[in-house]
């Protein structure tokens, strides 16, 4: 079955930077688009960044410039390289395939503050 596993997350201050891994087992990975989502207390999980089959990449307007999503098809893994945070940032982090599939990862915590 699927399996997609988050990790990375953490407590990082405004304007740090930070690296979030997840590793994808069960699924055709090179096939796929790839996306990264998150979720802030009392808001609708959203889509921020995504990388395609080949390579395109695609981000939300309010991540655009700071976020990149990036891939390693030879280690079914995705990454999200976050660059000038803020504290809108806050969320659980999560990938998963764009469209997203049913199953989801437990996501990885990300909290930026001084």
């Amino acid at each position: 079955q699927v399996q997609l596993v988050e990790s990375g997350g953490g407590l990082v201050q405004p304007g740090g930077s930070l690296r979030l891994s997840c590793a994808a087992s069960g699924i055709n990975f090179i096939f796929n688009t790839w996306g990264w989502y998150r979720q802030a207390p009392g808001k609708q999980r959203e889509l921020v960044a995504s990388i395609s089959r080949s390579g395109f990449r695609n981000s939300a307007d309010s991540v655009k410039g700071r976020f990149t999503a990036s891939r390693d098809n030879a280690k079914n893994s995705v990454y999200l390289q976050m660059n000038s945070v803020n504290t809108d940032d806050t969320a659980v982090y999560y990938c998963n395939t764009n469209p997203p599939l049913s199953v989801w990862g437990q996501g990885t915590q990300v909290t930026v503050s001084s």
